[in-house]
């Protein structure tokens, strides 16, 4: 890596240093009004200090929190830089969170001041400002519908910057003195936990942790300043601030920010980035959606979409790893790549990429070939909100749909005696927010993180991850239960979007199912299929049939597994409603409290290890405009085939 890029040892000072080495080269573009915008890193630089001085204005200063909420926007990366350059911290909170949700960071994180994108997010502050009163600044950034709010808390960005300028203009030297007195181990940013088994904690990184981080997954990737990213995951997520943020001023690259959630796909389309990063669901509903196409192509496409596909599977993944392959493949991998795979590829907006990522859960084994096997460089990396989500990487020719890669650069990897997995390395956290316990808990007396996942290095050096260590457990017979592990195989369907397992301290695995709304919809439709809804559609015959054939196949998996041949799945049934963040029942990542599920849906456990075919069942749950239904189901449950080693020899 260039010298200038190493040698800045914070943000404030990386982001004054493109600014003067990539001086008029593209640093942010947005889609606005169906327009893209762009901004120079000189531009983002100076919008940074106005903001700056505009934050000092209002009495901002070193050591204080800055709450931001909202979808990915320019102004809201420039505020997390802005309040790094007073010395403060950023604390960015998920936007889809509810206003109940938000008091706890708030008053955890002691926040007075937030910037916001928009009216919805102003509001939610507005009704948690009773029990907030340290709360005493909001700056909005999109004016639409806030004409006629006069909060005196309340302070339009454009107010706010035309303050930031004339406050350099009469005191010109203060912003460069407060980056100046910027530390590489000063806390660069607070990201809250996901809460799965509690209340969330603030994990403090520094600006050291995270440029380092960023320097060994640049170094890894050769990443340049000619490359671009479309940054499109929540703000409080840790992958966006290595991807988006960290990587972003490390490298030097474009960052570019969708018009909405809802045009992401076409403006992926439209800037054809050349890296990219999306967790495993993402990429499920890409081609998910690609196939729904499939089956309403004529019959001329589907032969030759499944007769290159299946080329691609022979032999797309050797050809991307430049591996040795056979020439007549290799000629029918070209014809292929442009008549299926080209076409494809501009289609789901890959077509310029030349790394891509997924992580924050376990990606099908199918779905992983399958988008190498079209010419994606997709690769599985590993790490937490501790680690600056930079644990382990995927060397380019070593990339296996099982394991997570190899230690990263820097990172020191072990597995303890009782199968955890334990990092040490300079990307740790330097703390949990005002809770020295859970700090003192989490790193041992040798520097080593305890992750809480057990996994094991397999003979070529890279890390599987298994299961949570905390979750796996054993069936009454002795069997080893790891349930995660079972729910990303049903996962891995299509048609299943969430799977919840249950089987510690019992005779046999009993799993809840969650269809894909989506994908079963339409094999309903064209099946001639009537539903009304969800829990219609979870109800019907045909599709307990269809998600009964997931479950035995997933089984028949299980079965050759020698470890967890015992955990196969004995019952399962539909759930009547999807499971939600809003109710509790997913972390704002997606992840499933198990815990509460399992308090909540008492009922249908009890069900399923009883000898019981059907279980009424009542559930609250909360609409998108904050009122509350009951939704009400005779809920089926059935029987699934499980495999004996034997059998599955004798069926070759």
């Amino acid at each position: 890596m260039p010298d200038d890029q190493a040698r800045p040892d914070t943000f404030p000072r990386l982001l004054l240093a493109n600014a003067g080495r990539l001086r008029e080269c593209a640093a942010m573009r947005e889609k606005d009004l169906g327009i893209w915008q762009t901004w120079t890193w000189r531009e983002v630089a100076a919008e940074v200090r106005t903001l700056a001085c505009g934050l000092a204005a209002l009495g901002f200063k070193r050591g204080d929190t800055l709450a931001i909420i909202g979808d990915n926007r320019p102004r809201l990366y420039w505020a997390m830089a802005a309040a790094q350059s007073l010395g403060g911290i950023p604390v960015p909170l998920y936007q889809d969170a509810v206003a109940n949700e938000m008091v706890y960071v708030f008053e955890d994180a002691a926040a007075r001041f937030a910037i916001v994108e928009d009216q919805e997010q102003v509001d939610k502050l507005l009704e948690i400002l009773p029990r907030c009163p340290l709360l005493a600044h909001i700056i909005y950034d999109d004016p639409r519908g806030m004409r006629h709010y006069d909060q005196p808390q309340l302070h339009s960005y454009d107010v706010l910057a035309e303050q930031g300028r004339a406050f350099d203009a009469t005191q010109p030297d203060y912003y460069m003195q407060q980056v100046a007195q910027g530390r590489a181990a000063d806390i660069g940013i607070m990201l809250y936990t996901s809460g799965t088994t509690g209340k969330p904690k603030g994990v403090c990184q520094t600006h050291h942790a995270f440029i380092v981080s960023a320097q060994g997954g640049v170094g890894f990737d050769h990443l340049g300043s000619a490359d671009s990213m479309l940054s499109y995951l929540p703000m409080a997520w840790v992958g966006d601030h290595l991807f988006s943020y960290a990587q972003w001023l490390v490298a030097g690259f474009t960052i570019n920010c969708p018009e909405s959630s809802e045009t992401v796909m076409t403006d992926l389309k439209e800037i054809g980035p050349t890296y990219y990063f999306a967790p495993p669901r993402v990429f499920e509903n890409l081609l998910t959606t690609v196939m729904i196409r499939m089956e309403d192509a004529s019959a001329i496409k589907r032969a030759l979409f499944a007769y290159f596909t299946g080329v691609a599977r022979r032999c797309g993944a050797e050809v991307l790893d430049g591996k040795p392959v056979p020439m007549l493949d290799r000629m029918l991998y070209a014809i292929g790549n442009c008549l299926i795979y080209g076409p494809l590829r501009n289609v789901l907006g890959m077509s310029r990429i030349r790394v891509a990522y997924t992580a924050g859960a376990a990606i099908g084994p199918d779905l992983f070939r399958f988008y190498r096997s079209i010419g994606v460089n997709l690769k599985q990396l590993y790490g937490s909100t501790e680690t600056c989500a930079y644990v382990c990487l995927q060397p380019d020719g070593e990339v296996s749909f099982d394991t997570v890669g190899k230690p990263a650069p820097g990172v020191e990897v072990r597995i303890a005696d009782h199968g955890e997995v334990l990092v040490r390395g300079a990307m740790l956290l330097k703390e949990y927010y005002r809770q020295p316990a859970a700090t003192a808990e989490s790193i041992d007396a040798d520097g080593y993180f305890h992750t809480g996942d057990a996994g094991f290095f397999d003979e070529r050096g890279q890390l599987k991850i298994i299961d949570r260590a905390k979750d796996v457990g054993k069936l009454t017979g002795g069997a080893m239960f790891a349930p995660n592990y079972i729910e990303n195989k049903l996962k891995f369907f299509p048609h299943i979007k969430e799977a919840v397992a249950f089987g510690n301290g019992r005779d046999t695995v009993a799993v809840f199912i969650n269809i894909d709304m989506g994908s079963v919809g339409n094999w309903a439709e064209r099946r001639a299929i009537p539903y009304s809804g969800y829990t219609d559609l979870a109800g019907k015959p045909q599709v307990y049939e269809l998600i009964r054939e997931c479950v035995e196949k997933v089984n028949a998996e299980l079965a050759r597994e020698e470890a967890l041949a015992g955990s196969q799945i004995h019952r399962f049934l539909v759930l009547h409603k999807e499971l939600d963040p809003d109710d509790d029942e997913l972390t704002r990542t997606r992840k499933v409290r198990r815990g509460f599920i399992a308090d909540k849906y008492a009922a249908l456990i009890d069900a399923l290890y009883s000898e019981r075919s059907e279980c009424h069942v009542e559930t609250q749950v909360k609409f998108e405009d904050g009122r509350s239904g009951i939704v009400r189901a005779d809920v089926q449950i059935r029987e699934a085939r499980t495999f004996s080693p034997a059998e599955l020899k004798e069926a070759g």
